[in-house]
Order: C-alpha cells, then sequence, then structure tokens
C-alpha cells in the first residue's frame, strides 16, 4: 500500500468515526434552551425598564421613578466613583442620556422576549454593556468579568445562533424574507 492509499484509508476511517457518533443533543432541545436564556435575559431588561419607569418598588421607588419626573441616570452615574467616574458624572441626568438609556433597556427587553431583531440587539446590548462595565470599573470580584460582560457574551450568542426561531418570532419573519438584521 502506497503512502497515498494510506493517508486516505486513514482519513475514511476518522471521517466515518466522526459522523458515526452520537450528538450531545439534538437541534431542538438546543433551541428550546436558548430560547429559555433569551426569554429570561428579555425580562431582566423589560423589568429594569418598567420599575425606572414606574417605580414599582424594587430597585425604583415610586418618587424617583421617571413618570414622577425623576432621572433614571442622575443617582447612579453622579454617586459613581472609580476610573471614569468623571466622565459619567457629565453625563448624569442628561435628558438624551437618560431617552437612550430606557429606550435601550426597553428595546432589548422587547426584543429578546419576541425573538426578532437579534442582531440589532446583540449590537445595541453591547455597547450598553460596554458602558455600564465602565462604570463598574475597578471591578471587586473579578479583575476582567462581571454580569455585563456575560450579558453581552449571551446576547451575541443568541444572535449568531438564531435563537429568535424557536418560540419567538424570527422564524417568521424568516419565512417572510425579512431583511437579515431584524430575525
Amino acid at each position: 500500500m502506497s503512502l497515498l492509499e494510506a493517508t486516505r484509508a486513514q482519513h475514511t476511517a476518522t471521517t466515518e468515526q466522526t459522523t458515526s457518533a452520537q450528538p450531545v443533543s439534538d437541534n431542538r432541545t438546543a433551541g428550546k434552551a436558548l430560547a429559555v436564556v433569551r426569554i429570561l435575559l428579555g425580562s431582566v431588561f423589560l423589568w429594569a425598564f418598567l420599575d425606572k419607569m414606574f417605580g414599582l418598588g424594587f430597585a425604583t421607588t415610586p418618587e424617583a421613578s421617571v413618570l414622577a419626573g425623576a432621572s433614571p441616570t442622575a443617582g447612579f452615574l453622579g454617586s459613581l466613583e472609580g476610573s471614569f467616574a468623571p466622565m459619567f458624572h457629565a453625563m448624569a441626568g442628561n435628558v438624551l442620556v437618560d431617552f437612550g438609556f430606557m429606550l435601550g433597556m426597553l428595546g432589548l427587553g422587547v426584543t429578546l422576549i419576541l425573538g426578532i431583531g437579534l442582531r440589532l440587539a446583540a449590537v445595541g446590548g453591547v455597547i450598553m454593556m460596554g458602558m455600564l462595565w465602565l462604570t463598574a470599573l475597578p471591578l471587586i470580584n473579578n479583575p476582567i468579568l462581571d454580569e455585563h460582560v456575560i450579558y453581552a457574551a449571551v446576547m451575541v450568542a443568541l444572535a449568531a445562533t438564531h435563537a429568535g426561531n424557536t418560540w419567538g418570532l424570527g422564524s417568521v419573519l424568516a419565512r417572510n424574507n425579512s431583511p437579515r438584521w431584524i430575525r
């Protein structure tokens, strides 16, 4: 047997072993697991929006709600201490920053729960989580990672795996040939 024939035989045997292995999970199970993660993460953002808007008494009192005329960013950004505190102090209470923050929380919550616009949500979510990560510097428990980095990575993974197609409207939009960024 020549070297070429031996290499082909070894490649064929390796390919047969790889393709005959049983998958750990089928795509439907993985899709359902990702859908649960997507809906839960969307609920985190939607809850933050609702609590800040209406002052439901959990993280935001009714007197400190947006509807009561309070700024959703003034208290948090104004009280920061750390590497980027001066930059964020200047943003605290700015109407455009308040509007962008609230719109971001609402947008992330709705898109993740409905399973639409996950690519756009991932881009916006990474930017928002990156800004929130900067507010936390220096980190206390880990020099690099906190929940903002994890949330950003999860949003990218959800968009990359088309997680909106299971228990979401992503598959409906895909069937209607909607633009890819909105699916």
